[in-house]
C-alpha cells in the first residue's frame, strides 16, 4: 500500500492536550496502522483489529 495514499486520522485527545502530543490511526488493508504526529517520519506500527480493538479497550477501562 502506498503511503501516501493512507488517510491519516489524529486522536480527538489531541485538541485538547495543551503540547499537542498525539497519535494518528489510518485503516491499512487488513490492519490499523498507528503512527506520533510528531515523528512521521519514523514510520507507523501496525495492529489487527482484535489487537487494537483489546487496547481501546483497556484504556478505557
Amino acid at each position: 500500500m502506498n503511503m501516501q495514499q493512507i488517510h491519516w486520522r489524529k486522536s480527538s485527545y489531541s485538541n485538547t492536550h495543551p503540547e499537542g502530543d498525539c497519535v494518528e490511526v489510518a485503516p491499512l488493508e487488513a490492519l490499523t496502522g498507528v503512527r506520533d504526529t510528531k515523528a512521521r517520519d519514523r514510520g507507523h506500527i501496525e495492529a489487527s483489529p482484535a489487537a487494537w480493538c483489546a487496547f481501546l479497550t483497556a484504556l478505557r477501562t
